[in-house]
């Protein structure tokens, strides 16, 4: 049978405290480039800014375009400087050996663990960074790491139900893609309940317009969770997107949005790297 979801990975989400702490490790450590910058006066109809009804950025960051690219999302609430973080989100994977020449250079906090180094971001999110020297026609970032309760349970939602495919299984672990495209999602089994606190993420793919009803159709067929039904969101000045908002056995929120809308939407904008500085400094909530 043809697969029926045949999705391309986007960005991880992660919820930020201080832009101008990320600003730094995001562009002078990791050494990503601002893609986009969105400012946004109230609370997102699907809870892309978590549960804040409030004045909020989205800040699009990676090492390419979105088109090519996984990213990441840094959301921004007005107000909030800090979330409590839970035991859901593993880690980001990167190959990049400028990373750790950076990172020494700056005295910016590193661990060596096994065949990698781990740098922690201002806000708890753990990159793991592998140092080898990076092919230029390859996205460095190579796997988003997800704890899990149950890995049988969680493979049979992410390859059974959402059709990815299976790459690597052990008793603690599995590793998934959608496309032979160098991302991975990796499932790490964990030991006692899962905490998502106040920090959880979300993952995002793109799915063409007419695959995202049949996505409805299978999470409810299989008695999995929607968080948000197909709804339009719109970003002042640029182009509407539609997105379902799922939840996995363990609470890991997933986006599908639209890729015909995406597309258009997450073009490179030359002047959001100005724009993030200029809206740090702006920021009324915190020092800089």
């Amino acid at each position: 049978m043809a697969k029926m979801i045949s999705a391309r990975a986007l960005h991880y989400v992660f919820k930020i405290g201080n832009r101008a702490k990320n600003a730094h490790f995001f562009r002078d450590i990791l050494g990503m480039q601002v893609l986009r910058h969105e400012e946004f006066t109230q609370g997102c109809d699907a809870a892309c800014n978590g549960p804040y009804d409030n004045r909020w950025s989205k800040t699009m960051i990676g090492y390419g375009p979105e088109a090519t690219h996984f990213v990441i999302e840094l959301t921004y609430n007005y107000g909030v400087k800090e979330y409590t973080l839970g035991n859901d989100f593993g880690g980001i994977t990167i190959k990049s050996s400028d990373v750790v020449d950076r990172a020494t250079k700056s005295n910016y906090p590193m661990v060596k663990e096994n065949d990698h180094f781990v740098l922690v971001s201002p806000d708890g999110y753990k990159f793991f960074v592998v140092n080898e020297k990076q092919d230029p026609t390859e996205d460095p970032v190579k796997k988003v790491s997800l704890n899990v309760t149950d890995l049988e349970r969680s493979i049979k939602y992410w390859h059974g139900t959402l059709e990815m495919k299976q790459l690597a299984k052990s008793d603690k672990s599995a590793q998934l893609t959608y496309k032979e495209n160098g991302f991975v999602l990796e499932l790490n089994k964990i030991d006692g309940p899962l905490d998502r606190a106040k920090a959880y993420g979300r993952i995002a793919f793109a799915v063409p317009f007419d695959v995202q009803p049949k996505i409805d159709e299978v999470i409810k067929a299989s008695n999995n969770t929607i968080l948000t039904p197909l709804i339009s969101l719109d970003t002042p000045g640029k182009a509407t997107v539609r997105v379902i908002i799922l939840a996995d056995p363990d609470g890991h929120e997933i986006c599908f949005v639209d890729e015909e809308g995406f597309s258009q939407l997450s073009q490179v904008d030359p002047a959001s790297n100005g724009q993030l500085d200029k809206y740090i400094k702006k920021d009324p909530f915190q020092d800089q």
